[in-house]
């Protein structure tokens, strides 16, 4: 077996479907997001800004976070020093759960390295605790719910994206008496569309069935202090498990899971995704509490970014762009060709000092590829002048379709 040629044939591949993906490596500029220095691959440098981050708020930069972060270091140094279970536990993370459960209006809260690993390591954990557990999962939940649902070991149904009564025809085929659990997100990243979270709920209270949300692009930006979807629509309280991360709106890092006392404790004990990893660093913890703090009473935030996503909007429809707009604050730009997409890209990039990541096959669909614009309050009217211009430029030059314009 030739183990390199068959490497560079599975690279290859990605080559020539237009699928390959590279680093851009950047240095953020604290203080001046979401303005940024890009090193090209011959090691020179250009300033450019991004518009693809998932620091949806800006709060990466934030002087109370940073604060708390700096704090945090120069009281206990760099790492935790070990797994939550032995001697990784401290003050900055029972603090930090302790602002996550108040935040979502639960019992308590459990800290992980990331969303991706709360999600995996719950929902693979769950049949241990409900022996027997079928879980029904929307088919556009993220990559790591999927994992955590297709290695537990269990049964699993799909329902069809957002169908409610597509989830109703698999709940009456299966045994009443069974544990079920219905798993879902609140705002579904790639479309930017929200989940139907109280048709859902009522389906579960009709059929006995736990509910788990993904709340990791909403947590921060929606409700009166940023518990996310849920909160906004008065529904946190029929939600049994929240799963959130901090490495968005947050702009920190971890993700976490907020639930009663009971299910945190038994997901704690059970989970080997978090049994055997090294707890968050003491700063990182510290900073994320500070970052959920703050949020919980910065609306005029929330409004703002509300706003930059409308007019982002706004302006793309104008020019005739094919976007998605499902009232998020998500803004899909549809190119439908994973070649034309990373051209858009890299002349985004190199002509006009714009970073966007091409989003291709299988993060989306084939001929859904896009290009995928995450406005902030910290994008400027320059900055928005200079991307729907840039847009207007390219999308001509290539000579992509435009939607007909009323009027």
């Amino acid at each position: 077996m030739n183990y390199a040629a068959q490497l560079e044939a599975a690279i290859d591949r990605l080559h020539e479907e237009g699928r390959y993906r590279t680093f851009i490596d950047i240095e953020r500029d604290k203080g001046n997001f979401p303005h940024a220095l890009w090193t090209k691959p011959d090691g020179s440098q250009a300033p450019i800004t991004v518009w693809c981050g998932n620091d949806y708020l800006g709060m990466g930069q934030q002087p109370s976070v940073l604060e708390a972060m700096h704090e945090a270091i120069d009281a206990t140094g760099a790492g935790s020093g070990g797994t939550r279970n032995i001697s990784g536990t401290t003050v900055y993370h029972k603090r930090l759960e302790a602002e996550l459960a108040d935040l979502h209006g639960k019992e308590s809260a459990l800290l992980f390295t990331s969303a991706y690993i709360a999600n995996d390591a719950t929902l693979s954990t769950l049949p241990k605790l409900f022996p027997g557990l079928i879980i029904y999962s929307d088919a556009l939940n993220h990559a790591s719910m999927i994992e955590g649902v297709r290695r537990n070991g269990g049964a699993k149904r799909i329902f069809r994206h957002n169908d409610v009564a597509h989830l109703r025809e698999l709940l009456e085929a299966d045994d009443p008496s069974v544990p079920k659990l219905i798993a879902f997100e609140s705002v579904y990243s790639m479309d930017g569309d929200f989940g139907p979270i109280k048709e859902l709920c009522d389906l579960a209270d009709e059929f006995g069935a736990l509910t788990y949300i993904d709340e990791v692009h909403a947590v921060g930006m929606y409700g009166a202090r940023g518990g996310g979807v849920t909160e906004r629509d008065n529904l946190a309280h029929r939600i049994d498990i929240i799963n959130g991360t901090l490495a968005k709106a947050y702009g920190v890092m971890g993700g976490y899971i907020a639930a009663s006392e009971k299910m945190c404790d038994a997901v704690r004990s059970y989970a080997p995704g978090f049994i055997f990893t090294t707890s968050l660093p003491p700063a990182v913890a510290a900073g994320a509490a500070a970052s959920v703090r703050h949020l919980k009473s910065d609306q005029e935030r929330r409004d703002l970014h509300q706003q930059q996503a409308s007019i982002l909007k706004l302006r793309l429809k104008g020019l005739g762009l094919p976007i998605i707009d499902h009232g998020s604050h998500i803004v899909p730009v549809i190119v439908g060709d994973p070649v034309h997409t990373k051209v858009l890209s890299d002349h985004l990039l190199s002509d006009y000092g714009i970073y966007v990541q091409p989003i291709n096959f299988p993060t989306v669909p084939r001929g859904t590829e896009r290009l995928r614009f995450t406005p902030s309050p910290v994008h400027g009217p320059e900055e928005m002048d200079k991307l729907v211009n840039a847009m207007d430029a390219l999308w001509s030059h290539c000579a992509l379709n435009r939607a007909e314009l009323a009027g």
